[in-house]
């Protein structure tokens, strides 16, 4: 009793309590007391007491639900019968009570029957009990139809703690009650106030598929009722959701099985055709078109095989879902996307015409569908690219409200694209052409709109206009010139300019297009930073398709360059929008001669370096209290320039001339890891251009970076060496300083990795060392297994690999993958016998920890990277592996995992072991998974057993 007060005294201060911290303390407490063994009676108590306010009924009975779901085996087996009696109990006296709370028990009783098989829980199992309770108590049928509904639901809800065999014999279950419940719904459908639930639990039913012949189901009662009340003035909810249940149950993807589902298929479809002229109708309740306009969506998509053969019949629902699409709410038109999508795939896709054998057969079939949809598609172009335009109160939007905006163009750009693969690029060009020129003739300041939604369009579909037209692309680019800037059009019309970049450079009059259209650019750079960061992407696209037409107008992009990146004049180009122009200028240096390359990389480098130049000439103390962004946008800058410059040589001798400056920077900003971070990068992207003639600089950096990670271990230090050992791994002429480069990293980072609370303060620190520890394993097998630090490793990567951090934990698992994995490839064979006599004394507790991670240590999202390095680790040592496994799986108590359970899962590693396929072994493994993590305590008990975190290092002789 005084538990029950405390209950309700917690309950009254989170819902009254005028102080926050009292109520979230509150908060807690009950979380807390929810997972306690006494919150079954408590709740159940609190339930039954008719003081009980409608808080408190709330709260018990999702208590009381939950701890059905989750935690039934805290129950002694003789507590179902009375908690059964109780939950029937409570489901009859709030028969008339809160929705919620009866919704709630309707849950719990459902939840039970999942955990209890049918024999056990008698009377013929739940569904001939609720029967019997209906003929006994025909007052609380409408809590009775209520769990009716509720029940095959609990099919698909895993917050239900049972095994997935008993899952499987519950939906089994239900399949062979299934007459059983519609006799019962049938017999309800007399009681008008009934008729919704009915038809609620009907849709339920129809969830459990095809467990009922389409041909009885097509003058089934309940079905007939369904279909009958799309005649009434107001569309019922629940018949609308029973008919689009029909819908997805006759659904068949197997050509084979149309004939068997056809009775149903010709029960629905007319009755749905008949609603099409509801459409239009503006007497029509928006929830009522909505609802309409779902059911030909459904049938859309549904029949999707069907529709696309293209005959009569099918071709009247394309024009039903025409209509659909040409609603003038988004929402509603938008519920036909999945369908011309889908349909597009049906007419491309070579698959769908394999029954036609012949290549000559195929590809006429294919132009004779192609032609039956190809006015659908014009007309779909024409109703979705008008959906796109600007709404008059765009600049009032909340932000919410822009982003929605946003999804709708790229949800219509989506479309257009479907329609440009079925009636090609150049014919959807033309439709959206003449929607651009009627526009733009009435294009002014203030009606902009049509106009920019027409660019739009035609932006969507620039990946499908052929280079060689030379028909309406002309008369495009003839007219972006003559709009006006209006900073959202002229946005539009600078990404419409760098999407037709490959136009341009393919058309034989684009080179007359590019000095309008970059002036068009230089205007977007100067209005508004959206315009200038739309002008800098076209730029870079512009000069990346184009680079061989611009080489002779170097001088003019320069200074479009350094007015932009010096920020001179009215240019209002971003430091990060400016990278786009850095890149634009290093793909055309690319194209140059090496000795003009040499002079326009310094050029390109120059607006970057002579900033750095200044602020290290005021010496170290200032350098030192500059703010990072200072530096950082121009090393950014030069790491761009680094990657895009594809003259190795050139770059090689910028970075030898430029190394002063770095190692200034390296020296006196080591502390600050932005900095640090834009510099190795800068670093690493020299090095993967230039390669072996960064030789002597790689030598001198590799230097450096030793002696600055043993005072700062700053992660991007491990993954410039990263970039250095892919490229120099295989040298010999470097073994000597790579071998001491890994071994002085690698005992500085696993001497700060000793335990796991280390791993969750640095998990860049991990996620970079093993990524390196992972490379070294790929490219210099010679210096990495012979080492001491491999072993250092193994031990490190057993401590960490349940860090909570997920790149983190995932470079570990792939680093141990590749140490089991390394025998598989010619240059790791020869290092088998040092890997096996560091993981096999390993072994037992490698299997335990792997299992662990499995089984609940890691999170479930974690799975296929955990399940790989179990199999990997039982691929390369087999029978040994297996022991392991069965020693660490028989530390797992048998209440938790049973003998059956634990035979299937060592079943699948002996099958992985002989070398069978991976996909035939994920279901056990995944199910031993799912069993350890069907609740709380279940996953403490195997976590406590399997010890993850308890690592005893075996020392190898």
């Amino acid at each position: 009793m005084e538990l029950q007060n405390t209950v309700k005294e917690a309950l009254n201060a989170l819902y009254h309590h005028p102080d926050d911290a009292v109520r979230m303390q509150a908060d807690r407490w009950l979380q807390d007391f929810q997972r306690t063994i006494d919150a079954w009676q408590v709740a159940d108590n609190l339930l039954h007491d008719t003081a009980s306010n409608i808080e408190t009924l709330i709260f018990c009975s999702q208590t009381l639900r939950s701890k059905v779901q989750r935690d039934f085996e805290e129950l002694p087996s003789e507590a179902f019968r009375p908690l059964r009696v109780s939950l029937n109990t409570l489901l009859k006296s709030f028969h008339k009570g809160p929705p919620k709370v009866r919704t709630q028990i309707s849950l719990a009783v459902a939840a039970l029957a999942v955990h209890v098989p049918a024999e056990d829980w008698g009377d013929g199992g739940i569904v001939t009990w609720i029967r019997d309770e209906m003929s006994s108590h025909p007052e609380f049928i409408p809590s009775f139809l209520e769990l009716l509904r509720v029940l095959p639901e609990e099919v698909f809800n895993y917050k239900i703690a049972v095994r997935p065999d008993r899952r499987r014999n519950f939906e089994d279950e239900l399949a062979s009650g299934m007459e059983i419940a519609l006799n019962v719904l049938t017999a309800c459908l007399n009681v008008n106030e009934l008729s919704e639930q009915v038809l609620e639990g009907f849709a339920s039913w129809l969830r459990l598929r095809h467990r009922i012949p389409a041909s009885a189901l097509a003058s089934h009662p309940l079905v007939l009722s369904a279909l009958s009340s799309l005649n009434s003035d107001i569309l019922s909810e629940a018949a609308v959701n029973v008919i689009s249940e029909l819908i997805h149950y006759t659904a068949v993807r197997n050509p084979d099985e149309v004939a068997s589902q056809m009775p149903l298929i010709q029960a629905i479809v007319p009755r749905i055709m008949n609603l099409k002229a509801q459409l239009r109708d503006p007497s029509k309740d928006e929830e009522d078109v909505k609802a309409i306009a779902r059911l030909f969506a459904d049938m859309g998509d549904a029949y999707v095989e069907l529709i696309a053969n293209g005959s009569d019949e099918s071709m009247l629902i394309v024009q039903a879902l025409l209509e659909v699409a040409s609603h003038p709410e988004f929402d509603i038109a938008s519920m036909t996307f999945n369908f011309w999508h889908s349909l597009q795939l049906m007419l491309i896709e070579r698959n769908s015409y394999v029954a036609y054998g012949s290549e000559a057969s195929v590809e006429a079939e294919r132009s004779r569908l192609l032609q039956v949809f190809r006015s659908s598609y014009e007309s779909l172009v024409s109703l979705v690219s008008v959906k796109v335009g600007y709404p008059q109160d765009y600049a009032d939007l909340s932000r919410e409200d822009q982003k929605d905006f946003k999804q709708t163009r790229y949800a219509v750009a989506d479309v257009l694209i479907d329609a440009a693969l079925v009636l090609g690029g150049d014919a959807t060009l033309r439709i959206l052409y003449m929607k651009l020129v009627e526009a733009v003739s009435n294009c002014g300041q203030t009606d902009w709109r049509p106009a920019e939604a027409a660019l739009y369009s035609i932006r969507a579909i620039s990946d499908f206009v052929p280079t060689v037209d030379g028909e309406v692309m002309p008369q495009i680019m003839s007219l972006l010139p003559k709009l006006p800037h209006q900073p959202q059009l002229l946005q539009t019309v600078c990404l419409v300019i760098g999407a037709y970049a490959k136009w341009l450079d393919g058309a034989p009059s684009g080179l007359s297009f590019l000095p309008p259209l970059i002036d068009i650019l230089v205007s977007g750079m100067s209005i508004s930073e959206e315009t200038a960061a739309a002008a800098a992407l076209a730029f870079r696209h512009i000069c990346d398709d184009c680079k061989k037409k611009l080489c002779g107008s170097l001088d003019g992009l320069f200074q479009i360059y350094q007015r932009a990146v010096i920020g001179e004049g009215s240019f209002k180009v971003s430091a990060d929008d400016s990278l786009n122009l850095v890149e634009a200028l290093s793909v055309v240096i690319t194209e140059l001669p090496s000795e003009h390359a040499k002079k326009g990389l310094e050029a390109l480098c120059s607006p970057a370096v002579a900033p750095l130049q200044d602020i290290i000439s005021q010496g170290p103390v200032v350098l030192g209290q500059r703010p990072a962004r200072d530096l950082t946008v121009h090393i950014d800058r030069l790491a761009n320039i680094f990657r895009y410059v594809n003259h190795p040589e050139a770059v090689a001798d910028a970075v030898q001339r430029l190394w002063p400056i770095f190692k200034a920077i390296f020296d006196t900003r080591l502390w600050d890891m932005r900095t640090m971070e834009s510099l190795c990068r800068a670093c690493k992207n020299a090095v993967r251009t230039s390669k072996t003639f960064m030789g002597v600089t790689v030598g001198v950096m590799l230097e450096e970076i030793q002696v600055l990670y043993k005072q700062q271990q700053q992660p991007c230090f491990l993954y410039l060496s990263s970039e250095v050992i892919k490229i120099f791994g295989s040298d010999p002429s470097c073994t000597n300083y790579l071998k001491i480069l890994i071994e002085s990293l690698f005992n500085h980072t696993t001497f700060m990795l000793t335990k796991a609370q280390d791993f969750t303060a640095r998990p860049d620190l991990v996620d970079d060392c093993f990524l390196l520890a992972s490379r070294c394993i790929r490219y210099c097998p010679q210096l990495f297994f012979p080492s001491p630090v491999f072993p250092c490793l193994v031990d490190c990567s057993m401590i960490g690999f349940t860090v909570p951090h997920r790149e983190a934990s995932k470079s570990i698992l792939n680093f141990l993958s590749d140490v089991f994995d390394v025998a598989n490839t010619s240059q790791g064979k020869p290092y088998a016998s040092i890997r096996d006599n560091i993981i096999i004394p390993r072994g037992a507790v490698l299997t335990r920890i792997l299992i662990a991670a499995l089984t609940g240590a890691l999170p479930s999202s974690r799975l296929e990277t955990v399940t790989y390095a179990l199999l990997a680790l039982t691929r390369a040592y087999g029978v040994k592996a297996l022991e392991w496994a069965k020693d660490s799986l028989c530390l797992i108590p048998p209440n938790a995992v049973t003998e059956i359970e634990r035979s299937r899962f060592l079943h699948a590693l002996s099958e992985a072991a002989s070398g069978g396929p991976v996909n035939g072994v994920m279901i056990p493994i995944e199910e031993l998974s799912e069993v350890c993590r069907r609740n709380g305590s279940v996953q403490d008990i195997v976590q406590g057993a399997l010890r993850p975190l308890e690592v005893n290092i075996v020392p190898v002789s």
